[in-house]
């Protein structure tokens, strides 16, 4: 075997070991913890744990208020995702990129941001309905402190998920069934009901599964809006057992995190059941059908559709926007109490403020690069590995990120509880363990649009540098990495702005001195602070849509897919 070949080989070998490490400490490592404490506390066989659990009335009531809001939440997602990707998609309704821009914008804006906009709205101290004088007395209740108001919102947040997977299901309908049914007298309603949706059944079914799981996983929006009412779910009930007890209560904290993770499995393998009790595939693979012509209705359509996008979207932003401009709870905004202070005091007077920022900016950026660099050569194997367990590794990856972020911050508690073995180095308590948490759990954001870019890249020129001797560090850092990095950079963006006000992850692991974004915006509304609250997320909401408009300017270089909101 001549020299340059077990060169290579030997690449190939350091690459697959530092590929597997890195899922072993990111995915595996966690998961088997987590797993531990509850059967094996202490390396002793123990069921205290689980005991303990089921016998408190408390994991029951979460269990069961999970379960409404995760199927409520899902329902209501899946039902306006679907109509809104089948009315984008298959009609000739004008304006279509910006109205696909518009709706995904919610699901880019973190859960507790969303949250706090529509309470800032609706609420009896809200600036916008004093101004149009339909503001409830100060005291009265909020409405969206019930349990149709997280149902509500967690199908406003993640209605854009389901919309992008309909979507890219819609864009692969065989043109000739839906044309031969039209020409055969059929109508569009007759179409849709016995072409498309049935059809469609894979995709709707796979976006209500993750919906469920998102659903069921999610703690800004129960938190602002369940706390308050003392309507817990299982991830707040976790939130408050933490904040109460301690390291104390990680045992009970574990059981109560499998036990999100069971539910969100349960939704996925219902998923897998029923996709495969019958044959959706299709042969075809001609280009869609032309777009349904709206005629005489497409102006009201139209209307209708933007007067939805300013329901969900606009008016809960603009009502925020007028709650950081006030100078306190329940007063009047007008050109005479409008103040800047409120955005002052958080940038540059409130010291855990300040440090939230510097905090989450440089949390985000680090996740962001140590993905984009890991992706490169972990989608190689991935988009390009012949071996059978190959497959596993992607799973492995994705297994953080598609668990509730709940049970992965537990996890991580669970591992750095005490210093790291043989090092003494201590993690529990500073901004590391966050950082870890959010290298495992973003990592797949971007391999993702990576993998896609491998697979419409021609291997020819990568292969002609193996034969003229090149080895494998050599091919990825001249030839693979910069073909790929267009989409492992969009990847790293779409980390930055997902971790960048983070909630659910970081609300259990930060301590004094490393509190992120999200945390210290969830302790302003907790104090009644509201207006920081709102100077906060109104920053925060900024950053995220230009940067959303900045990386359209990477949109050509780009696979399809990779920017969910690019039409």
């Amino acid at each position: 075997m001549s020299a340059p070949v077990k060169e290579s080989r030997g690449q190939e070998m350091a690459l697959t070991v530092a590929v597997a490490v890195v899922i072993v400490l990111l995915s595996l490592l966690p998961m088997l913890r987590l797993i531990k404490e509850i059967v094996a506390p202490g390396g002793t066989i123990s069921d205290t744990a689980i005991r303990l659990g089921l016998a408190s009335p408390a994991t029951w009531t979460a269990t069961v208020n999970t379960l409404v809001v995760g199927f409520g939440g899902t329902v209501l997602a899946v039902l306006l995702g679907t109509f809104v990707a089948l009315l984008v998609t298959l009609t000739d309704i004008r304006g279509r990129s910006t109205l696909v821009l518009a709706y995904v914008m919610p699901l880019m804006i973190a859960p507790q941001v969303t949250a706090l906009a529509w309470l800032q709205l609706f609420g009896p101290a809200s600036p916008f309905l004093k101004m149009i004088g339909m503001a409830p007395p100060l005291g009265s209740r909020n409405p969206l402190y019930s349990t149709e108001g997280i149902i509500l919102l967690l199908g406003v947040q993640y209605g854009p998920l389901v919309f992008l997977l309909v979507r890219a299901g819609l864009r692969k309908l065989p043109r000739e069934l839906i044309e031969a049914a039209r020409s055969g007298g059929a109508g569009w309603f007759t179409v849709l009901r016995t072409i498309v949706l049935p059809l469609m059944t894979p995709s709707i079914v796979a976006a209500a599964a993750l919906a469920f799981v998102s659903c069921v996983g999610n703690f800004g929006i129960p938190a602002f809006l369940g706390i308050p009412a003392n309507y817990l779910v299982l991830p707040t009930l976790i939130y408050q057992k933490l904040a109460g007890g301690g390291p104390a209560v990680l045992g009970e904290a574990a059981f109560l995190s499998v036990l999100i993770g069971i539910i969100a499995m349960a939704g996925i393998l219902a998923q897998e059941v029923m996709s495969r009790r019958r044959d959706y595939r299709i042969s075809s693979t001609s280009l869609p059908a032309d777009p349904y012509e709206l005629g005489k209705w497409r102006l009201p359509v139209e209307i209708g559709m933007w007067l939805f996008i300013v329901l969900i979207l606009v008016l809960p932003l603009f009502g925020l926007l007028l709650t950081s401009l006030v100078p306190g709870y329940g007063i009047p905004l007008g050109w005479a109490t409008a103040t800047l202070d409120n955005y002052r005091f958080v940038l540059f007077e409130h010291a855990a403020a300040q440090r939230s920022f510097f905090n989450s900016f440089a949390l985000s950026i680090a996740a962001a690069a140590f993905a984009v660099l890991v992706a490169v050569p972990v989608g190689y194997l991935v988009a390009w590995g012949k071996q059978k367990w190959i497959r596993y590794v992607n799973l492995s990856i994705e297994l953080p990120y598609a668990l509730p972020g709940v049970v992965l911050a537990i996890a991580a508690l669970l591992m750095f509880l005490r210093p790291i073995p043989f090092t003494g180095i201590q993690l529990y308590n500073t901004v590391w363990i966050i950082l870890y948490a959010y290298l495992a759990r973003f990592l797949v954001l971007a391999l993702r649009p990576t993998v896609s870019g491998y697979h419409q890249i021609d291997r020819a020129l990568e292969e002609a540098a193996q034969v003229a001797g090149a080895g494998l560090f050599t091919r990825l850092r001249t030839i693979v990495f910069p073909l790929v990095a267009p989409a492992a950079l969009a990847g790293g963006l779409l980390i930055f702005m997902t971790a960048l006000s983070e909630l659910t992850v970081s609300a259990l692991l930060w301590s004094s001195g490393s509190e992120t974004i999200g945390v210290v915006m969830f302790s302003f509304e907790q104090g009644g602070d509201s207006s920081y609250a709102a100077a906060m997320s109104a920053i925060t909401v900024s950053i995220t849509f230009v940067l959303m408009l900045a990386t359209n300017l990477l949109a050509p270089y780009l696979p399809n897919g990779v920017l969910p909101w690019r039409d």
